[in-house]
């Protein structure tokens, strides 16, 4: 999967990010220099944590006929210090449904384990970068 990303010209320094079929903006903040025209990259980056989790539990919950209605999810960011090479995240997932404390137990269990959340921790992520003129 390739995921595209274009100046939006309409701003100073936002870009458009098309994923399949979607598109998003991405921008800073105007004290970074940017129109705050959409989340940042650091909040795309958050997000995906918290939007892996909810749907992990919601589509387990779903595959085991555990009985959720609403899952509202927090992430929140202490990037103090990030320059140091610590960023933690924590996430707080709200569950709503008639769940005994087994199943709210389980529903914890498979949130540490969304995809994401072992992305960040457990796998080497390797990155190339190539810089080339447009024409």
């Amino acid at each position: 999967m390739t995921v595209e990303l274009r100046l939006d010209r309409t701003t100073t320094m936002a870009q458009l990010l098309h994923i399949r079929s979607h598109q998003l903006t991405a921008d800073v903040t105007e004290a970074e220099g940017g129109n705050d025209a959409g989340p940042s990259p650091h909040d795309l980056y958050d997000a995906a944590l918290g939007a892996c989790k909810a749907l992990t539990v919601m589509w387990y919950a779903r595959k085991k006929g555990i009985p959720v209605d609403d899952i509202h999810t927090l992430v929140e960011r202490d990037d103090s210090g990030e320059r140091q090479g610590v960023y933690r995240l924590a996430t707080r997932l709200k569950i709503h449904g008639t769940l005994s404390d087994a199943q709210l137990q389980e529903l914890h269990a498979v949130a540490q384990k969304c995809p994401v959340h072992k992305l960040m921790s457990t796998v080497t992520t390797e990155i190339t970068t190539q810089v080339e003129r447009l024409s």
